[in-house]
């Protein structure tokens, strides 16, 4: 089944008809650049997050994602290093790395100082407001590992992933 998925994404990806599979360019060339499949929806998520969702009855696409522009690994000591090693120690890939990278990047640039005097949201995570941040420690106004875990808590709680939270804030403007 994952080498017909990964054979589906392959003609999807350039929306090319499915009645022409060798007029299409590769999405994943092998087996190994699949980074996760999703029987019961039978979505396809490659290495570089895009994802594919296949219509069950006819083999179609039925939705194109692209995911939030991937991100390498970040520099050791900063706040994005501490959310790399919290995101790969939840279980979560690059992909939803990617995702957090972006939503983070938007919302604060990562400062653990940034504040929104509009709406008292504060931090990396833009806790609103940023007092909620203490029931994870009581250093987080200054300490970049208590912003993250209190933000990454949030973001499991109602939104399940990074990615989750990334597609809210892409369709509103906000997560």
């Amino acid at each position: 089944m994952l080498a017909f998925l990964a054979f589906l994404a392959c003609i999807c990806l350039v929306l090319v008809p499915m009645t022409d599979p060798t007029a299409a360019m590769s999405l994943a060339e092998t087996e190994d650049q699949v980074a996760a499949i999703d029987d019961v929806a039978q979505s396809l998520i490659a290495e570089d997050g895009a994802t594919l969702t296949a219509d069950r009855a006819q083999f179609g696409v039925t939705r194109i994602q692209a995911k939030a522009p991937a991100k390498g690994i970040p520099d050791p000591g900063s706040a994005q290093a501490i959310a790399y090693e919290m995101v790969l120690a939840k279980g979560w890939g690059d992909g939803e790395w990617s995702c957090l990278y972006s939503l983070w990047q938007r919302e604060s640039s990562w400062n653990v100082n940034a504040h929104n005097a509009k709406s008292g949201a504060h931090g990396i995570p833009q806790a609103l407001p940023g007092s909620k941040m203490a029931s994870v420690g009581a250093d987080w106004e200054t300490n970049p590992a208590t912003q993250i875990t209190w933000g990454l808590g949030y973001i499991t709680g109602r939104y399940g992933t990074p990615c989750g939270a990334w597609t809210a804030s892409e369709s509103r403007g906000w997560y």
